[in-house]
């Protein structure tokens, strides 16, 4: 699947830097690909963090942009898990 913008959600910003929740069906490792985000280039910043939410697997990861070319190249970080575990 592609990059979805009706399914980027900035959740707070200051100083330049930007929190984003992104819901979609693609897992980690096609979002973190670089190009995906290239659609949106021009709303995101080097450092800005992206909540990735895949409801398809389901799994939640941090990623953070890592750098915008002067094309709108827009590359990610591999992404941090977020354990969903439950002890009871």
């Amino acid at each position: 699947m592609a990059f979805s913008a009706t399914n980027m959600t900035p959740l707070g910003t200051g100083n330049g830097f930007t929190l984003w929740h992104y819901k979609t069906t693609d897992a980690i490792a096609a979002v973190n690909s670089s190009a995906y985000f290239n659609d949106y280039a021009e709303h995101l910043n080097v450092r800005d963090v992206i909540i990735v939410c895949d409801t398809n697997t389901p799994t939640t990861s941090f990623v953070n942009v890592l750098s915008i070319s002067a094309s709108n190249v827009v590359d990610v970080s591999d992404g941090t898990a977020i354990a969903e575990t439950d002890g009871d």
